[in-house]
């Protein structure tokens, strides 16, 4: 899965399909994301926001792809206050796997370990199974999407997922790489889907991340050498020489994403993949809204974005649209 793709292997999407976007959620508790690992500890105070978020994103028509793990699947709550949208297909759900906090607990809680592709096979096929039935059982849809928790695939993922019913990954963080934490590097990868391994089984739909300036096509060579001087980054940035722009409303102004838009049109990208994680719809859980007035540049910024991707024509999608899309061409 971390492997580049050859030529044949990207995804055909028909002449009429264009470009679109979607919008994925990593909704999960909410943690200190600067203290150890933990099974315990965490909250849901965020989960009654997710039916804000949801409503919100119907009125620009957007079908938001929930990527649940095991705490938020598990919650009465969240079930109660995306369940209906779910079920009439306002929403989509999918896995997001934290092994920490997901069970069976057979293994040591570590930075290692919470790569879910870094655990041995049988416990990562345990773990995904899990919370596969728990997510179908409470909100009434069988997830046919998994993004694995901090991108943590690993060299079973792929037929773990086939096994289950999967028909797309979205763990690959396209131009990030965290292999210094035990993680993956998916610095070389695409932004296009592609299919991992036979045609028309398991897709990859990359998030998307783009490099913007005047050095952009020198990006996947030059970033990775200005890892360890974030001055000459932020330099290279205001000068408008280089930029890397993912698409979130997380440590990405609307300014940058407008410009990532443009981007990823320009290298005919089909699927916009946007992300950011749900416990941002609530002042105090992440370092990205840390009070009323960061939530409320947050829906600010998606505000921006939908207008540009409507003035632009690129229409929000679906699921069930890429995939079917994807057999007809």
């Amino acid at each position: 899965m971390t492997d580049p793709p050859s030529s044949e292997a990207f995804v055909a999407f028909p002449d009429g399909f264009g470009s679109r976007f979607i919008v994925t959620v990593d909704t999960e508790e909410e943690f200190d994301w600067t203290a150890p690992f933990s099974a315990e500890g965490f909250t849901l105070d965020a989960v009654p926001e997710l039916g804000t978020f949801q409503r919100f994103c119907e009125e620009y028509g957007v079908c938001p792809l929930y990527l649940i793990d095991y705490p938020i699947a598990t919650s009465p709550v969240a079930a109660e206050v995306l369940g209906e949208a779910v079920r009439a297909g306002r929403a989509d759900v999918g896995i997001q796997l934290h092994p920490w906090v997901n069970p069976p607990h057979d293994e040591a809680i570590s930075t290692h370990n919470s790569f879910a592709g870094n655990l041995p096979e049988p416990l990562e096929r345990s773990k995904l199974a899990v919370l596969r039935d728990v997510i179908e059982r409470n909100f009434g849809r069988a997830p046919r999407v998994y993004r694995a928790g901090r991108y943590g695939v690993g060299p079973a993922t792929a037929p773990i997922l086939l096994d289950h019913g999967i028909a797309i990954d979205t763990s690959v963080r396209a131009r990030f790489d965290y292999s210094s934490g035990g993680g993956q590097n998916f610095r070389d990868l695409p932004v296009r889907p592609w299919w991992v391994g036979a045609p028309g089984r398991l897709m990859e739909l990359p998030l998307t991340t783009v490099f913007w300036g005047l050095l952009r096509r020198y990006g996947p060579i030059l970033y990775p050498k200005l890892w360890r001087a974030p001055r000459l980054r932020g330099l290279l940035s205001r000068l408008g020489l280089l930029e890397r722009i993912p698409l979130t409303p997380e440590g990405a102004s609307a300014v940058e994403a407008i410009r990532g838009i443009d981007m990823a049109l320009r290298e005919g990208v089909p699927v916009l993949v946007f992300s950011f994680h749900s416990p941002s719809l609530q002042a105090g859980h992440t370092p990205y809204v840390r009070n009323a007035a960061d939530l409320a540049a947050l829906y600010d910024w998606w505000r921006t974005v939908f207008a540009e991707l409507a003035r632009r024509g690129v229409r929000p999608t679906s699921v069930a649209e890429i995939m079917a899309a994807a057999r007809l061409a």
